[in-house]
């Protein structure tokens, strides 16, 4: 098992390595970056006196590095580790991490995932108001999760032509016909958290953290609305019912607006979405 010390570390942070990773491996990993990065400055905000931590600040004491994963056997997709942080009056903060990056769509690249709020209302309809507004829901398996039809928000990310993309955008496009411009979507997440900084500033995403317990993934919420024909969205509703054919893995299914708390209700995304929008539309942001 190899050790090396961590770069710009004070005290210095040794970093113990399992025999599949290497150190220029784990350095360039950008989710290890990110991590370490935003740990380390929240750790420096402690010098502030009127930091909660300042008479007796945390420091980051040993990195272990405990199990890795490669996609493809190459790509460093995911590492597990376990992070020693602890003041000098030997009192500690639960340090097990799993590092996999965030959920990002426009803020970060156009190669990362996103999460989107996809809601449709009949065009006759008055504008501005929330009436037979339906919201599109992706079932798919989720082994995670031990689940083989988890009800949650399309996920997909923005490809180079600027439009949202991946299996369950496909599943849009090929059901729907309606495709998905990157200047067409909200950051609602951006706009709830954008004056709701900390006292001490630390370097956060403007996103949700879904885990932040264990895992570092990050997921802004992205909010797009289209009014179609009364006809057009009948059609869908018959259709998208989230019954799947045999084999097949991403199915759609449309939601009421006031009802999408309860179908979706198993997925942090959904809930989250929910209540920015909730929040965001009672301040008229939106």
């Amino acid at each position: 098992m190899a050790t090396f010390v961590l770069p710009h570390s004070e005290p210095e942070v040794p970093v113990n390595l399992t025999s599949n990773i290497s150190k220029d491996q784990l350095l360039s990993f950008p989710a290890f970056k990110q991590w370490i990065e935003t740990l380390q400055h929240s750790l420096s905000t402690q010098k502030t006196q009127s930091h909660t931590f300042h008479s007796s600040p945390y420091k980051l004491r040993k990195i272990d590095i405990q199990s890795v994963d490669f996609f493809g056997g190459k790509r460093l997709g995911f590492v597990k580790l376990r992070a020693e942080v602890s003041n000098d009056d030997g009192e500690q903060l639960p340090g097990s991490v799993f590092l996999r990056g965030g959920s990002v769509g426009m803020m970060v690249s156009n190669d990362e995932l996103t999460s989107v709020w996809l809601i449709l209302q009949p065009d006759d309809v008055p504008e501005g108001t929330e009436n037979e507004k339906q919201v599109i829901l992706a079932l798919q398996p989720r082994i995670a999760a031990g689940s083989l039809s988890m009800a949650e928000l399309p996920a997909g990310m923005l490809d180079d032509s600027g439009s949202f993309s991946g299996g369950a955008a496909k599943e849009i496009a090929e059901e729907t016909g309606l495709q998905i411009p990157a200047s067409d979507l909200i950051n609602m997440t951006e706009l709830a958290i954008l004056d709701a900084l900390s006292d001490s500033d630390e370097p956060l995403q403007q996103a949700v953290y879904p885990s932040p317990g264990g895992c570092d993934e990050f997921i802004p919420i992205f909010l797009w609305q289209k009014r179609v024909p009364r006809g057009q969205l009948n059609d869908w509703r018959g259709k998208l019912t989230g019954l799947r054919e045999h084999g097949e893995k991403i199915t759609l299914m449309l939601s009421p607006l006031d009802q999408v708390w309860r179908h979706g209700g198993r997925d942090g995304k959904v809930l989250a979405g929910w209540a920015l929008y909730q929040g965001l539309r009672q301040e008229g942001r939106i």
